[in-house]
């Protein structure tokens, strides 16, 4: 059976300041791609990107930093 190809897409709701999540990119762009500096493209595509304002989409995420006293 062959393998089925599409773009699949993996969210990640984290309650931190602006470096915090900055940091936390940098990381997960170096699990994705461990050599950046590696001729051609990496062998499975993939992007990341980081988005502000997304409290809409994580309403239980705020709900716990607020009951951490985080919030």
């Amino acid at each position: 059976m062959e393998a089925e190809h599409g773009v699949r897409e993996i969210r990640l709701g984290v309650y931190a300041t602006e470096e915090q999540a900055e940091e936390l990119k940098r990381r997960i762009t170096r699990l994705l791609c461990p050599d950046p500096d590696h001729a051609g493209p990496c062998p499975v595509p993939w992007s990341v990107a980081l988005l502000a304002d997304a409290e809409d989409a994580y309403p239980e995420l705020l709900e716990q930093a607020r009951a951490e006293g985080r919030g």
